[in-house]
């Protein structure tokens, strides 16, 4: 069980890790040195940006919940 909270935990990490550099910089930050014109052409869709921070959202939850998990089972 902890086995699957694990790697639960790793790939929502890394997740979650991409998609808070995938949103729009409000200037100068990582987003701008990973491509920031490109999100730029392609995020200005308001329909885009929030889906994106819906999927961050979640999966900052998911993130939450097992490190929560992961605390109780294996409480001493």
């Amino acid at each position: 069980m902890t086995i699957g909270i694990s790697i639960t935990l790793i790939l929502s990490s890394i997740l979650l890790v991409l998609l808070v550099l995938l949103h729009k910089g409000k200037g100068g930050g990582l987003s701008d040195l990973f491509g920031g014109g490109f999100s730029s052409s392609f995020g200005g869709s308001s329909v885009v940006e929030r889906n994106l921070d819906r999927l961050t959202i979640i999966t900052g939850v998911i993130w939450f919940v097992c490190i929560v998990a992961l605390g109780l089972l294996l409480k001493p």
